[in-house]
C-alpha cells in the first residue's frame, strides 16, 4: 500500500477491511451444526506431489447421510495422505477407511460440542476485529505520513481518519452480526 492521498488510503483500508469480512465468513460457512457440508473441509490441505492442495481438487467429497461426509480419492495412491490431512485438520470427526473411502462421521451435537463451537467462533469473530483494527492502525499510519511529508494538511488528516474510524467501525459492527448469527443457529440446532 503505497497511497498518494487521503482517498486512495481511505479505499485502500476499506477494501483490505472487506478481505478480514469475506475471509471470516468462509470461516464461519466452514463451521456447521447439525448436518455435514463438504465446505467444512475446505481449508484441509493434503500434500500433492509436493503442492499443499484443498482435498476437494483431489477428491470428491460427498455426504451420503446428514452426519457423514464420504471422501473418495481420484487416485487411491492419495488416501493415506489425505487420511493423515484430515486427521491432523482435528476437525472433530470420527475417521474410518475401507481403501477405498474415507469416511468422516459427525458426532451427535451435544450441548458441551455447541458451546465449544460458540467458543470458536467467537476467537474466529476476535480474531477478525483485530485484522480490522490493524488494517485501521496502518491507514493511519499512511495518513499521518503523508501529513508529515506536507502532502496533505492536519484537517485533512483528521478528517480522513475519522472516515476511517467509520469504515472500522462498520466493519465491527457487521462482525459482531454475523458472530451473533452464527451463535443462534448454533445454539438453536
Amino acid at each position: 500500500m503505497n497511497p498518494e492521498n487521503t482517498e486512495e488510503v481511505e479505499a485502500q483500508t476499506g477494501r483490505k477491511m472487506d478481505a478480514s469480512l469475506e475471509s471470516l465468513k468462509r470461516d464461519l460457512g466452514a463451521i456447521h451444526a447439525g448436518r455435514v457440508s463438504p465446505t467444512m473441509l475446505d481449508s484441509v490441505k493434503v500434500d500433492y506431489y509436493g503442492n499443499p492442495s484443498p482435498i476437494s481438487q483431489v477428491a470428491n467429497i460427498s455426504t451420503p447421510e446428514p452426519q457423514t461426509l464420504a471422501v473418495n480419492p481420484w487416485e487411491k495412491n492419495m488416501i493415506k495422505d489425505i487420511e493423515h490431512s484430515l486427521q491432523a485438520a482435528n476437525l472433530g470427526f470420527s475417521i474410518s477407511n475401507d481403501g477405498n473411502i474415507i469416511r468422516l462421521i459427525m458426532p451427535p451435537f451435544t450441548e458441551e460440542r455447541r458451546k465449544e463451537y460458540v467458543k470458536k467462533v467467537k476467537k474466529i469473530g476476535e480474531d477478525a476485529k483485530v485484522a480490522v483494527r490493524n488494517v485501521r492502525r496502518e491507514g493511519n499510519e499512511f495518513l499521518k505520513k503523508l501529513e508529515k511529508d506536507k502532502s496533505i494538511s492536519q484537517d485533512e488528516e483528521k478528517a480522513s481518519q475519522t472516515n476511517v474510524q467509520q469504515v472500522t467501525d462498520e466493519h465491527i459492527r457487521i462482525i459482531d452480526e454475523l458472530i451473533g448469527t452464527k451463535e443462534k443457529e448454533l445454539m438453536s440446532l
